[in-house]
C-alpha cells in the first residue's frame, strides 16, 4: 500500500497438531485468543511453571493501531511478564494533551509524573507491535505453545475439565484442559458457544479511526478538537505514534451514512481537510482504518464453570480514557496468580469467583469514568449535547469549567471491595488495602538505586516499617508461611528503618527522608502486604496478618453488588463536584421534557436560580452566558 515504515505483522503457518487421546493427561490451561490479554495470561502462568496452550483463530497478530495507549501500570505488567524492555524501546512516551473548542484551547492537562516514577504515565505504540513483542516472548518461553489458525469449533465441559474441538489446517483436533481462559476479544466465539451475553449500555456515537504516515513536527500529546472548522459538528482526536505514524479518530454526525463515510476516498478527504486546516500540507499516506462505537458492557460473571473470561471477551469499555487494553492487562495479571494457586491445589476454586468479583468491579470503576468522558466526547442525547456545547463555550472564558472536559485518562483500578482484601482500621491514612501500589524509585541501604518492583519481583512482597526484633522475626515467619501456602508464588520481605539487624537476603530500603513512609501513610510497626498484581492486600501490625495464608488458600465466594459502587467515588473538590452534579442533572432534565418546552425549562430554571443568588451575580452570569457563543 505504501513504502512508509508502517508496521507489517508477521504471518505464521496454520496449526497441524495431533488430537489428544483418552490416555493423555489433560492440559493444565488452554487460552483461547492470542491478543494482549490471552498472551499475558499465558506468560504469567508460564513464569509460574505452568504449561499453557494458546489457540488463535488468525494466522498472525492484529493489523492496525487499534489500542495505542499503554498506561504506566501496563508497562509495569509488561516488565513482570518479561517483555517490558522491548516494548519500551518501541514506544513513544507522552504525559498530557490539549482540548480545543473550534480553534480556542479550553483544556491543557498533564498526567501525574512524579520524580520517583520509574516509567512515563503513558506510551503510544501500535497494538500490532505490542502483540508481536508478546508473541515473540511466548515463542521464546518453553512452557508456552501457541497454535495459529486454530479456531475453537465447539466445547463441552464436566466437573474435571473442558473438551475442545479445534479446527486446524489438517482437520478437526481434540484437546482436553483442566481450565480454559476465554480471551478472544469483543466478538468472542467462546462467549457465543457458552451462551452468555454482555449486558450494559451501547452509546450512539460513531467514530472513524485511521492511521496515517505523516512526517511533521507536532508534539506527542493527545489533541482533541470539538467542532473544528475542518469538520464542523464533529470531534477529531489526534495521537502521534512512533515512526511518524498518527492515529486520527473523528466522529460521524448522527445523520451521516456510516457506509458512505467509511469508504477510503471519503476518509482521505476528511483527513486532508483537517491537516490542511492545521497548516501542515505535506504528503501523507493512509495506512489503515476502521470503525468504532462506544460500549459499556460486561458479563454478569467472568467465571462459567471451567471457562474463565478476560479482557474484551468479558467486558467492553468506551475508548475514551484508553481503558480497554489497560484493564485487560489488569485482568490477565489478577487471573494469572489466582488460577496458578487453584491449579497448584493450594487454593480453593472459590478464589476464581473473587477474580470475577474484583474485575467486574474494576469494569464498573472504568465505566464510571469513561462514561462521563463519553458524554463529553460523543453525547448521545439532545440534553447531553446541549450541555456539552455549553460547557465548551463557557470554558473559553471561564476556565473553572474545563475540568468537566478532562478525558480522565486510564489509571490502575482498586480492589477495596474485594472479599479477599483485608480492611484497615477506620481513619487509616495513605494507602488502603485494595489500592494499587505503583512502582517507584527506591534506594537500598548500601546506596544502590533500584525500584520497588525490582525488589518485589513477580510475587508477593511484605514491606515492614520500623519493626522491632520480635516483629522482624514474625515478618520473616509470615513470609515463609505465605510461600508455603502459595507454592507457585515468590514471596519477598523488605524492611524500612528496622530496629534490629536485617536477616540475610532481606533487602533494607533507605527511607531516611521519610518519603516512602509518608506516601504510604506508614507507621512504625506496620507491615504492608503487596499482591502479585500490585494491589495492597493488607496493612497493619504483623501479628494481625497471621491468618493471611489460610485466607488466601480458602478464597472467598464473591458477593458483588451495587453497594460496591460507593467505593468508586472520586473525592472531587466541592466546587468541581457541584459543577459535575449540575451538568449531569441538567442534561437529564432536558432529556426528560418535551422538545417544545426545553427553552421554557431553561428560562424557569434561570429564574429559580436568580431567586437564590445576588442580583449582581445573576446579571453577570446572564451577561456571560449571552455573550458566549
Amino acid at each position: 500500500m505504501t513504502t512508509s515504515p508502517y508496521y507489517q505483522p508477521r504471518q505464521y503457518e496454520p496449526a497441524t497438531f495431533p488430537s489428544m487421546t483418552a490416555a493423555d493427561p489433560a492440559l493444565p490451561v488452554v487460552v483461547v485468543g492470542a491478543g494482549p490479554v490471552g498472551m499475558g495470561v499465558a506468560l504469567g502462568l508460564a513464569h509460574r511453571g505452568i504449561p499453557v496452550t494458546v489457540l488463535e483463530a488468525a494466522t498472525g497478530v492484529s493489523f492496525g493501531s487499534r489500542a495505542i495507549c499503554v498506561s504506566r501500570h501496563s508497562l509495569e505488567v509488561a516488565d513482570r511478564l518479561g517483555f517490558g524492555e522491548e516494548l519500551t524501546r518501541l514506544a513513544l512516551p507522552w504525559d498530557g494533551g490539549r482540548s480545543l473548542y473550534r480553534d480556542v484551547e479550553v483544556l491543557r492537562f498533564r498526567m501525574p509524573n512524579e520524580p520517583h516514577a520509574v516509567r512515563p504515565p503513558m506510551v503510544n505504540v501500535s497494538q500490532s507491535e505490542l502483540e508481536q513483542v508478546m508473541a515473540d516472548a511466548c515463542a521464546a518461553h518453553p512452557l508456552v505453545t501457541l497454535h495459529w489458525g486454530a479456531p475453537v469449533a465447539r466445547f463441552t465441559e464436566d466437573d474435571d475439565g473442558v473438551d475442545l474441538e479445534v479446527e486446524t489446517a489438517a482437520g478437526h483436533r481434540h484437546l482436553r484442559a483442566r481450565w480454559v481462559v476465554a480471551a478472544d476479544g469483543g466478538r468472542s466465539r467462546m462467549r457465543e458457544l457458552t451462551g452468555v451475553r454482555l449486558q450494559g449500555t451501547s452509546y450512539e456515537g460513531r467514530y472513524v479511526i485511521a492511521d496515517i504516515h505523516w512526517p511533521c513536527d507536532l508534539p506527542a500529546e493527545r489533541t482533541v478538537w470539538f467542532d473544528p472548522p475542518s469538520n464542523p459538528g464533529s470531534t477529531v482526536i489526534m495521537h502521534r505514534q512512533p515512526n511518524d505514524v498518527w492515529r486520527i479518530d473523528y466522529q460521524l454526525d448522527p445523520g451521516e451514512d456510516a457506509e458512505a463515510e467509511t469508504q477510503e476516498e471519503r476518509i482521505r478527504a476528511r483527513i486532508s481537510d483537517h491537516l490542511a486546516w492545521l497548516g501542515h500540507e505535506g504528503p501523507w499516506t493512509l495506512e489503515w482504518f476502521g470503525f468504532y462505537k462506544a460500549h459499556a458492557l460486561a458479563l454478569d460473571s467472568f467465571v462459567h464453570g471451567r471457562v474463565l473470561f478476560a479482557g474484551d471477551a468479558a467486558h467492553l469499555v468506551p475508548i475514551f480514557g484508553v481503558r480497554g487494553l489497560n484493564s485487560g492487562m489488569e485482568d490477565a495479571e489478577t487471573l494469572t496468580w489466582m488460577l496458578a494457586a487453584v491449579l497448584g491445589g493450594v487454593a480453593d476454586p472459590a478464589l476464581l469467583d473473587t477474580y470475577s468479583a474484583e474485575r467486574h468491579h474494576a469494569w464498573e470503576q472504568n465505566v464510571a469514568n469513561a462514561g462521563k468522558s463519553t458524554l463529553i466526547m460523543t453525547p448521545g442525547s439532545h440534553g447531553h449535547r446541549v450541555t456539552r456545547d455549553a460547557l465548551l463555550a463557557l470554558a473559553t472564558v471561564r476556565p473553572e469549567f474545563n475540568h468537566l472536559i478532562n478525558p480522565r485518562q486510564s489509571s490502575a483500578t482498586h480492589a477495596r471491595c474485594s472479599p479477599l482484601t483485608v480492611a484497615a482500621a477506620p481513619g487509616t491514612p495513605g494507602l488502603l488495602p485494595g489500592d494499587p501500589v505503583g512502582d517507584r524509585r527506591v534506594r537500598l541501604a548500601d546506596g544502590k538505586e533500584t525500584s520497588l518492583d525490582q525488589v518485589r519481583g513477580r510475587g508477593f512482597l511484605l514491606v515492614g516499617f520500623g519493626l522491632d526484633p520480635a516483629a522482624t522475626a514474625d515478618a520473616a515467619r509470615l513470609r515463609d508461611a505465605l510461600a508455603a501456602a502459595l507454592g507457585a508464588e515468590e514471596v519477598g520481605l523488605a524492611l524500612v528503618a528496622p530496629e534490629a539487624d536485617v536477616p540475610p537476603f532481606v533487602p533494607e530500603l533507605d527511607d531516611e527522608s521519610g518519603e516512602l513512609a509518608a506516601a504510604w501513610g506508614a507507621r512504625p510497626g506496620e507491615v504492608f502486604v503487596v499482591r502479585p498484581d500490585g494491589l495492597l492486600l493488607a496493612r497493619g501490625p504483623v501479628a494481625g496478618h497471621a491468618g493471611l495464608p489460610a485466607h488466601l488458600r480458602a478464597g472467598r465466594p464473591a458477593a458483588a453488588g451495587p453497594s460496591q459502587q460507593a467505593a468508586d467515588a472520586v473525592a472531587l473538590p466541592p466546587a468541581e463536584a457541584a459543577r459535575e452534579a449540575a451538568w449531569l442533572a441538567l442534561s437529564a432534565g432536558l432529556d426528560a421534557v418535551p422538545a417544545g418546552d426545553r427553552e421554557g425549562v431553561l428560562a424557569r430554571l434561570a429564574l429559580l436560580l436568580a431567586d437564590r443568588v445576588g442580583t449582581d451575580d445573576f446579571l453577570a452570569a446572564v451577561s456571560t452566558a449571552a455573550s458566549t457563543r
